[in-house]
């Protein structure tokens, strides 16, 4: 799931550069976005599925000869998640794998993204050890699915490094990258002939921002000058060198396909003034733009991280913090996906912030892009404290990644919504999620219109979530699922909410017909 941390912005270009014929701002809130409706499906193709993540899902934590993994340890320090809470059972997923493919059947999806535990198939993070139990836990899983005609789209690392791999630097330890394209390997070998969906990393945007920078994920390390950028680094390079592996060595019989999973927000420029338009490119480029331009564009970071970051670091007499790939790193990176997979929840407004006339400013990721946010009170709100319902931002998101990155074919990876107060709410009242439903149709129409009206190439949507999960630091005071999970109950019920049999109909009708 998409990290959920207040300051986790982005900032695009402004809507007549984005839509040149249409000229006037699209509408901001809910009302006017449902007489924007339009009747249509989605093509015959459209991938339809639910994701999920192994570390909020599986529970067993120490179970079968699994390996801890960093949110294992973070978790038990006690202090770093809210109410304490920890992924030790979550929705014991591990021992529910037919009730959860059952649910999936039930609301007729064809895919399932779910993420494989890096530490429950390799303990050490190695392939010098191997857990067969673990291995078996992902095969039983993968030909349970197959049998009920649902296929598996297979997330490799979804922030849950191994434990043994953080001992040793983690993201930051340059070897990294081959260590993560073994493990790659591993499972392409292990199950890559009934997957055609392959996600490297979840979000190495999140990852290198909450685990390397904010310290607010595991492994908790707080360095904003350069924590983000480095691990970002090897996690483009371990991506690269996983692709590499698969085209070469698994391609041409398994007839899959490679990604890496982008995040980002949509975020508007506050006025029409050059400075906020500027702005808002920059955490564009910051935000996503930092992890797809060196994949979609030319195998380096987007010119203006790069300018800036040097000038910054420069003036405090340092050599730039953003590390640089060799010539021979960019032709690995260039092209190195089989198609764009987009995380996309919310919108935000952006405004340039001048820091050049403060004195001693701390350059980081966040005061490097000189820019801040904020949002509109009208827009439906979520729980989390960054997250909105604005429908037009899909729209919008969808169109500027067909312009910048040469209209690629797109699978919207997550998206989905956080009802406010829902943490509170008991059966049966917690099962209408109004606003959960608000959200899933107007982000859905909205898609359907780039994909009619914009030309984007649109193949795939994956609802978040299947299931109420462990919402990483925010525990389990957060719920995403389409199915609510009862924590208190040691059975873990599962009980389908009205989003889920919206999004049923949704699924069945192909679109809005």
């Amino acid at each position: 799931m998409i990290s959920i941390t207040i300051i986790k912005f982005s900032f695009l270009l402004q809507l007549h550069a984005v839509f040149p014929k249409t000229g006037a701002k699209m509408s901001t809130t809910t009302a006017e976005t449902e007489k924007g409706f339009i009747q249509g499906k989605f093509p015959e193709d459209f991938i339809w599925g639910a994701a999920t993540a192994a570390y909020q899902i599986e529970g067993a934590w120490d179970e079968d000869g699994k390996g801890p993994s960093v949110w294992d340890t973070f978790c038990h320090v006690g202090g770093k998640i809210h109410n304490n809470d920890t992924g030790d059972v979550a929705c014991d997923s591990y021992h529910k794998t037919e009730e959860d493919v059952s649910l999936l059947k039930d609301l007729g999806v064809g895919y399932y993204r779910f993420s494989i535990s890096w530490s429950r198939v390799l303990p050490q993070g190695t392939i010098d050890k191997v857990n067969p139990l673990g291995v078996d836990y992902y095969n039983k899983l993968i030909d349970t699915l197959l049998a009920n005609g649902i296929k598996p789209a297979v997330t490799l690392y979804h922030f849950d490094l191994p434990q043994a791999l953080q001992d040793v630097g983690g993201w930051h330890n340059p070897k990294i990258s081959d260590i993560f394209n073994d493990y790659a390997q591993f499972c392409f070998k292990e199950f890559g002939d009934r997957v055609r969906i392959w996600l490297t990393i979840n979000e190495p945007h999140e990852e290198a921002l909450d685990a390397y920078g904010l310290g607010s994920f595991a492994p908790g390390l707080k360095n904003m000058a350069t924590g983000p950028y480095l691990a970002g680094h090897n996690m483009l390079l371990a991506h690269a060198k996983a692709w590499h592996t698969y085209d070469k060595e698994f391609r041409r019989n398994q007839q899959g396909r490679v990604s890496i999973v982008v995040n980002a927000q949509w975020f508007e420029p506050k006025t029409d003034r050059e400075e906020d338009i500027k702005a808002a490119d920059r955490g564009m480029q910051w935000f996503l733009g930092w992890m797809a331009h060196p994949v979609f564009v030319n195998g380096d970071y987007p010119q203006v991280m790069k300018t800036r970051i040097m000038e910054k670091s420069k003036a405090q007499g340092l050599p730039s913090r953003l590390p640089s790939f060799s010539e021979e790193q960019k032709k690995l990176l260039k092209g190195t996906a089989d198609f764009l997979a987009l995380n996309f929840y919310s919108v935000s407004f952006a405004e340039h912030h001048d820091l050049s006339y403060e004195e001693n400013v701390t350059w980081g990721y966040f005061t490097d892009q000189e820019m801040k946010a904020s949002r509109d009170p009208s827009w439906l709100k979520g729980d989390p404290s960054w997250l909105y319902c604005v429908p037009w931002g899909m729209r919008k998101m969808l169109v500027w990644l067909k312009q910048q990155y040469n209209d690629p074919e797109i699978i919207v990876t997550e998206n989905g919504f956080s009802v406010h107060g829902e943490h509170d709410r008991k059966l049966p009242a917690a099962l209408q999620d109004t606003d959960r439903v608000t959200y899933i149709k107007g982000y859905l129409n909205e898609a359907l219109k780039a994909v009619k009206l914009d030309g984007v190439k649109l193949k795939g949507y994956f609802v978040w979530s299947l299931l109420d999960n462990f919402e990483w630091d925010d525990g389990y005071r957060f719920r995403f699922g389409i199915h609510h999970v009862n924590f208190d109950d040691p059975k873990r019920p599962r009980t389908p909410k009205l989003s889920a049999e919206v999004y049923k109909e949704i699924v069945a009708n192909n679109g809005f017909p």
